[in-house]
């Protein structure tokens, strides 16, 4: 299967140079043939699996409370943003066609 690297490293807004689009386009059609693979074989006797390790001792889950906790101000979330405006990061539109 071939996917177009030129067009996810666009999306993501990643420069990348021929050789690299050449090495990751190989790379991602090794991934996509794999899973095709994987997607061939027959499960239907396999019972679908949830929680490969077992239930936490007890047999009930374990989670943490649900408390407020002190948090980053937001200079602090934006001090190192490449393109601030307002207080808020700036990005490119991801859903615009060039």
């Amino acid at each position: 299967m071939k996917i177009d690297v030129k067009k996810v490293a666009k999306l993501a807004n990643l420069k990348l140079t021929p050789e690299e689009e050449e090495k990751y386009s190989a790379q991602l059609s090794k991934i996509l043939d794999y899973i095709e693979q994987l997607n061939q074989v027959d499960t239907s006797d396999v019972e679908p699996t949830y929680n490969v390790s077992g239930p936490p001792a007890g047999g009930s889950n374990v989670m943490r409370a649900d408390e407020a906790l002190e948090s980053l101000s937001q200079e602090d979330v934006i001090k190192n943003g490449s393109n601030v405006k307002d207080g808020m990061f700036v990005t490119k539109g991801i859903l615009e066609e060039d």
